[in-house]
């Protein structure tokens, strides 16, 4: 009866987790996929392209202290990652965009979520926030951060004087990982196209990427979100092509409003990037 008692333990603190269903019958380690993954991208990207690619171009300085040259984007590598890039450059509008993305059936998280999660404010926005995915209250409602840390999100914007008709919200993500769990390298690389093209369709004055996955993804950076935090830095990095041909934009990574609630001394923190983003508005009126 031990066993028993055990493995009913061990399904409570699942449960406790978040874990609310079953994708798979074999494990898998993320933790050795965390390691290697970095290493297998740093390995193609030097494959695809000639190391004087690399550097940063002539006259154009780093934004962030300590800023490093980005990555050349790898080619696809995969049918479903080039059936993302195809769609994404080919949906003239955000409506457009929306409708490629409900239709799109290649990437597994679609699978097992409610809701394509699109976004939510106002598309003709100064600032445009990006998060990393859908929660189990967004993938239920289909909007971005509807939940208790999106209550604490309303919150911080309205301290610098914004809400949601002033700014323009959505995810790295349109749908839930199952159990709120962190999305693997090759889904985060399968819907990149799709959020590259939101912002270039949103076009926004300022970009601000909440939490860490959003920023070290979009920024192509491998620190934390504690280092990189409350800095300007540019979108896009150096060596990613836009399809618009845009030129690059302020963008600015903050804590993640969950992170906040169960860090609450870092609120303070918080406080001080948003000034921050407060006065970059004021400068760009």
């Amino acid at each position: 009866m031990e066993h028993i008692a055990n493995h009913l333990a061990a399904l409570n603190f699942y449960i406790d987790s978040g874990v609310d269903e079953v994708i798979g019958t074999t494990p898998v380690d993320r933790f050795a996929e965390s390691q290697t993954a970095p290493a297998a991208l740093a390995a193609g990207v030097r494959a695809a392209a000639p190391s004087s690619a690399l550097s940063l171009a002539p006259g154009r300085p780093a934004v962030g202290p300590g800023a490093t040259p980005a990555a050349i984007p790898m080619p696809p590598r995969t049918e479903a990652e080039a059936t993302a890039r195809a769609l994404a450059a080919g949906a003239a509008d955000l409506p457009a965009l929306r409708q490629v993305m409900e239709n799109f059936d290649l990437c597994p998280l679609k699978k097992t979520a409610a809701n394509t999660v699109f976004g939510t404010g106002n598309p003709a926005a100064r600032i445009m926030l990006i998060g990393e995915a859908p929660g189990a209250d967004e993938d239920r409602q289909g909007l971005p951060f509807v939940g208790v840390s999106g209550q604490l999100l309303d919150r911080m914007l309205a301290s610098i004087g914004l809400d949601r008709g002033s700014v323009y919200i959505t995810n790295m993500l349109a749908w839930r990982p199952p159990g709120n769990r962190k999305p693997t390298v090759e889904e985060t690389t399968m819907c990149l196209p799709f959020i590259r093209r939101h912002i270039e369709l949103v076009a926004p004055r300022i970009l601000v990427f909440v939490g860490g996955t959003s920023a070290s993804i979009l920024l192509q950076r491998s620190d934390g979100i504690t280092r990189i935090r409350g800095r300007w830095f540019e979108y896009p990095p150096e060596g990613v092509s836009n399809i618009a041909g845009e030129a690059a934009r302020p963008a600015m990574p903050i804590f993640h409003p969950a992170y906040l609630l169960r860090q609450p001394a870092l609120k303070r923190l918080a406080w001080i990037d948003l000034l921050a983003i407060k006065a970059r508005l004021k400068d760009i009126t």
